[in-house]
């Protein structure tokens, strides 16, 4: 069974910049593509970033030119790296492949954007 490891989330001012990574087990990583999802209060999980196994990447609207995502398929680890962030971008950030289907979730890492 794979499993999902986040880290990288924490508080951070409105302007500044975080680095999110995800670990992944399982041989099956660097043949799919990944993505990372966020759930804000309240609202549905959705997709803000996906990478394919070729490395082609592409960003929801609402975070195109500030979120940038990469990933190693010999470490099997994917990473967001995240500036200019603002408090729309407060939510529990999560990993996973795409399309999701059968997968589990990891626990995700929290990100908070505050003064």
């Amino acid at each position: 069974q794979v499993q999902l490891v986040e880290s990288g989330g924490g508080l951070v001012q409105p302007g500044g910049s975080l680095r999110l990574s995800c670990a992944a087990s399982g041989s099956i990583f660097s043949m799919n593509a990944m993505g990372w999802y966020r759930r804000a209060p309240g609202k549905q999980r959705e997709l803000v970033a996906i990478i394919t196994r070729g490395g082609s990447t592409d960003y929801a609207d609402s975070v195109k030119g500030r979120f940038t995502i990469s990933r190693d398929n010999a470490k099997n680890t994917v990473d967001l790296q995240m500036n200019s962030l603002n408090p729309e971008d407060t939510a529990v950030y999560y990993c996973n492949y795409v399309p999701v289907g059968a997968r589990s979730w990891g626990q995700g890492t929290q990100v908070t954007v505050s003064s």
